[in-house]
C-alpha cells in the first residue's frame, strides 16, 4: 500500500441532524491545519441552512455504521476520518495521526475523547466518572492515553484508517449501535493488520450527563459487550469486561449471603470486601477529577456505572441478539 506524506483524508461525520454540535464540529475540522481533506456530512435530511467547503449527504434515519459506509462510497481520499457529531478535533489532528499511518504495519490509529472544557458540571463528571470506572480496564484508552500503544478496540468517535482496509473487511457493521467500532477493529485484527492508540490524536467528545443520560449510555455499552462476548468473541472475550458483573455479584450476593446466614465470620468478610471496594473507587474518583467539589458525585457515579454495566452485560451474554 502507498503511503504517501500528505494523502489526501476524507473527515466523514455521521449525524441525525445539524445540530449545534455538528455545527461545531464542522467548524473545527475546518480550521485543521493538515492541507489536503474533505469534509463528509451525513444528516438524516437535507438541512435547510446551505454549508460552505462541506459534502452533505442525507441518508434518512439509518445506523451510524451504515452512513459511514456511505460516506466511505462517497469520498476520495486514501484515508477516512471519522469523528462523531457531538465531538471536534484540535488543529493538528490529522497531521497528528498522519505520522503514525505513514508505518507501513499501522493501518488505523486512534486516541482519547476528552471531555471539553466549556462542558457543564454534569458532563464534566461523567467524563470524570469514566476515566475513573475504566481503571484498569483496556477501555481506559478511551479517555486518556499516556503513550503510543497497539489496540483491539479503537471507538467511532476518533478513528482514522486507509479507506482499501476498512473495504478489504467488509465496512462497518450496519446493524448494532454501539458497538459497530468494536466489529469493525475486530475484523482489521483478524486480516491481520495493525491498530495503535496514541496520546496526540485526541477529539473533544461532549459527555452524557450524569446521571440518567450517563447511566443509559453505559447500559448500550453493556448490553453489546455482552452480547458480543459470547458471539464474537475476540476483542470483547476480556477478563476487564466481566470485571464489573464480579462486583455487582459480589456486592449483592454477598450482601444478601451475609443477611440469610447468620455468620459473623461471613459478615466481616463481606463488609472487608466492601470497605475495599469503596475506598479504591474513592481513590480513583479522587485522582481522575480535577474539580474537587464534584468528587462526591463522581464517586457515586463509578459505583452506579459498575452495577449498571456489570448487571447489562449479563443481561447481554443472556440476550440471543440486539435490535441496534
Amino acid at each position: 500500500m502507498k503511503k504517501a506524506n500528505q494523502p489526501l483524508i476524507s473527515i466523514i461525520i455521521p449525524c441525525k441532524e445539524i445540530d449545534k454540535y455538528t455545527e461545531e464540529c464542522i467548524r473545527y475540522c475546518l480550521e485543521l491545519d493538515y492541507p489536503n481533506y474533505e469534509i463528509i456530512v451525513l444528516p438524516d435530511y437535507e438541512p435547510k441552512k446551505i454549508l460552505r467547503n462541506v459534502k452533505i449527504i442525507p441518508t434518512g434515519p439509518i445506523t451510524p455504521g451504515a452512513k459511514r459506509n456511505i460516506g466511505i462510497t462517497n469520498s476520495s481520499g486514501e484515508i477516512c476520518a471519522f469523528i462523531d457529531s457531538d465531538a471536534y478535533p484540535p488543529k493538528d489532528w490529522l497531521k497528528n495521526a498522519i505520522k503514525y499511518l505513514i508505518n507501513d504495519k499501522v493501518v488505523a490509529v486512534g486516541g482519547p475523547g476528552i471531555t471539553p472544557p466549556k462542558d457543564n458540571l454534569m458532563q464534566k463528571a461523567s467524563g470524570y466518572v469514566y476515566a475513573a470506572a475504566s481503571f484498569p480496564s483496556s477501555l481506559i484508552g478511551r479517555f486518556k492515553v499516556e503513550k503510543a500503544r497497539e489496540s483491539d478496540d479503537i471507538h467511532s468517535c476518533n478513528f482514522i484508517a486507509y479507506r482499501k482496509v476498512i473495504e478489504e473487511v467488509g465496512g462497518w457493521n450496519e446493524k448494532y449501535w454501539p458497538g459497530e467500532d468494536t466489529l469493525l477493529c475486530l475484523a482489521i485484527k483478524r486480516h491481520g493488520y495493525k491498530l495503535l492508540e496514541a496520546p496526540d490524536v485526541i477529539v473533544y467528545h461532549h459527555r452524557k450527563p450524569l446521571f440518567k443520560k450517563h447511566l443509559k449510555q453505559v447500559k448500550q455499552f453493556a448490553l453489546h459487550r455482552g452480547l458480543f462476548a459470547k458471539k464474537y468473541k475476540g476483542n470483547s472475550l476480556k477478563i476487564p469486561y466481566a470485571i464489573p458483573s464480579l462486583i455487582t455479584l459480589t456486592l449483592f450476593g454477598g450482601l444478601l449471603l451475609s443477611l440469610l446466614v447468620r455468620s459473623r465470620i461471613l459478615y466481616l468478610l463481606y463488609m472487608t470486601i466492601l470497605s475495599i471496594y469503596l475506598l479504591t473507587t474513592l481513590l480513583a474518583s479522587i485522582a481522575e477529577t480535577k474539580e474537587r467539589k464534584l468528587i462526591p458525585l463522581v464517586w457515586l457515579g463509578v459505583i452506579l456505572t459498575h452495577i449498571t454495566y456489570g448487571t447489562f452485560f449479563i443481561i447481554g451474554l443472556l440476550k440471543k441478539d440486539l435490535e441496534r
